[in-house]
C-alpha cells in the first residue's frame, strides 16, 4: 500500500523558517515528479511548488518565490519544502503529492496525496 507522510509542520513566528518533509513508502517515487500544495479552510487547494524526478527543474508559485525551495533526496524517497521568511498568510495545511501527468501547476495532474501537515505562522 502506498503511503505518503508529511512532517515538519508546526507553529512558527512570522519571519521564521520551517522545513517540511514528505516520505513515501510502499513504492519508490524516484522516477516521478512531486509537488507541494496548501489549503486553508473554505478555499481551494493551491499549488506551492513542484520538482522533476531528477531534481533538475523546480517550479514555485509566485507567492512563495524567493522564500520557499523544493528539493528531493531520491535515496531516501523524500521530498522537502524549505520555507523561509514565513508570513501569516502562509498558514495552511500543506500536502505533498505525486504528479502522474500534465501541467505541474494543476491539482488534477497529481494522484497520490499525503494526509497533510499544519503550518501556522503567528504575528
Amino acid at each position: 500500500q502506498v503511503q505518503m507522510v508529511e512532517s515538519g509542520g508546526g507553529l512558527v513566528q512570522a519571519g521564521g523558517p520551517l522545513r517540511l518533509s514528505c516520505t513515501a513508502s510502499g513504492r519508490t517515487f524516484s522516477g516521478d515528479a512531486m509537488g507541494w500544495f496548501r489549503q486553508v479552510p473554505g478555499k481551494e487547494r493551491e499549488f506551492v511548488a513542484a520538482i522533476t524526478w531528477s531534481g533538475g527543474s523546480t517550479y514555485h508559485a509566485d507567492s512563495v518565490k524567493g522564500r520557499f525551495t523544493i528539493s528531493r533526496d531520491n535515496a531516501k524517497n523524500t521530498v522537502y519544502l524549505q520555507m523561509n521568511s514565513l508570513k501569516p498568510w502562509d498558514t495552511a495545511v500543506y500536502y505533498c503529492a505525486r504528479r502522474s501527468s500534465g501541467d505541474y501547476y494543476y491539482i488534477q495532474s497529481y494522484d497520490y496525496w499525503g494526509q497533510g501537515t499544519q503550518v501556522t505562522v503567528s504575528t
